[in-house]
């Protein structure tokens, strides 16, 4: 087993939600992907990383020499830099190759990095995901996997959707230690604050923030139900956390910022909004919600997520859950909103966050009174 070598331990600076959502591992480094070796003028690694790696390849013996390693940038990633690290073999056939992600700064709003890693580390040995192999003050080292990123267009693949249901159904069933208490309604009640304490008035009035407090609260009151089901959630099931193994076709969930306990409907909810988005374009924030799935493909994924365990869902649990998911949309907008208003404040990465929450919150207003009837905020 490789060893974690540890650097520091000083406050770990967080990302946000796209971290590595967009990395297609490719070994052509296809999407634009950026390469330069270590010694070239403009090193993007910090030292700590270095020292971490360094260390780390000079445990293989088929590595000729652990300082020979090669940087590839891999684009498209919303907040955190990642890079794939590769040294050549003595054998000269495949190379050693690992991740290293450089964190965002400036977002702690949005989750605790160290809630973050124990969640990784859980998940790593329960051979859910990719290994910790080292990190430093402001990254990770990650393990590499051999395994395609899905796109926008797998999602509405009915064969991959049935492997993403049965994926979620394995995720939810995990007892992950810690509080199990749904976390929902806090997250967005301290996204809204943040995004009033860092918008201007303008802002506040065209987004309609100083009436989305109570807006919550009524939403909160009218999803809660004695019958929904919590369990642990990833909360951020888009195609750009979702690899896949084209030989085994096995599936694996990725990035797990947003991670806790949640209402399943949610989640799936989440996911299903997904589904709008395509951050592979020329217009990575625009969302096309003609792309939500239909109650059939809905339908279809719930019926493979429920009977993954072996139980037959009944008539009644279908019926409640495809309305309960529905339902979630709408809290689902309202937090993906925020999230865009922050982001606008704090990232200054090439995405247009105040289009994309500008679209959640039309689609959450225009979406509302069909879901949820005559009830007044």
């Amino acid at each position: 087993m490789l060893p974690l070598f540890v650097v520091s331990f000083r406050s770990i600076a967080h990302s946000k939600r796209f971290s590595s959502s967009l990395l297609r591992l490719v070994e052509d480094w296809a999407m634009g992907a950026e390469c330069c070796t270590i010694s070239d003028r403009i090193d993007p690694l910090p030292g700590e990383a270095k020292k971490v790696l360094q260390s780390l390849a000079s445990n293989w013996d088929d590595v000729n020499d652990a300082n020979d390693l090669q940087v590839v940038r891999l684009k498209g990633a919303m907040t955190n830099e990642v890079y794939q690290i590769k040294w050549p073999t003595k054998s000269g056939k495949l190379s050693r190759k690992v991740l290293v992600r450089i964190y965002g700064e400036g977002v702690d709003i949005f989750f605790d990095r160290e809630n973050e890693i124990q969640t990784f580390e859980f998940l790593s040995k329960q051979g859910r995901g990719p290994r910790l192999l080292g990190r430093f003050s402001n990254g990770r080292v990650e393990e590499f996997i051999r395994a395609r990123t899905l796109s926008a267009a797998d999602l509405r693949d009915p064969d991959i959707s049935a492997l993403i249901a049965a994926k979620l159904k394995e995720f939810h069933d995990l007892d992950m230690p810690g509080p199990k208490n749904t976390v929902l309604w806090s997250r967005v009640q301290i996204w809204l604050n943040a995004a009033i304490r860092l918008s201007s008035d303008d802002d506040c009035e065209e987004f309609r923030l100083g009436k989305l407090k109570e807006e919550i609260i009524q939403l909160e009151k009218h999803l809660s139900k004695d019958h929904q089901i919590i369990r642990f959630c990833h909360n951020d099931l888009q195609y750009g956390n979702i690899m896949m193994d084209e030989e085994t076709r096995s599936i694996t969930l990725i990035d797990y910022e947003y991670t806790s306990y949640n209402p399943i409907a949610y989640d799936i909810a989440n996911h299903f909004c997904e589904m709008a988005a395509d951050y592979h374009t020329d217009t990575p924030h625009i969302l096309d919600y003609s792309k939500y799935p239909g109650l059939e493909e809905r339908q279809r994924f719930l019926a493979v997520y429920l009977s993954h365990s072996g139980h037959k869902p009944s008539d009644l649990e279908m019926e409640e859950l495809t309305q309960d998911i529905e339902k979630y949309t709408l809290a689902s907008h309202l937090l993906w909103g925020l999230w865009g208003i922050i982001s606008d404040h704090v990232n200054d990465i090439d995405f247009d966050y105040k289009e994309y929450a500008r679209q959640r919150f039309q689609e959450y207003w225009s979406r509302k009174p069909e879901l949820l009837g005559s009830i007044e905020a």
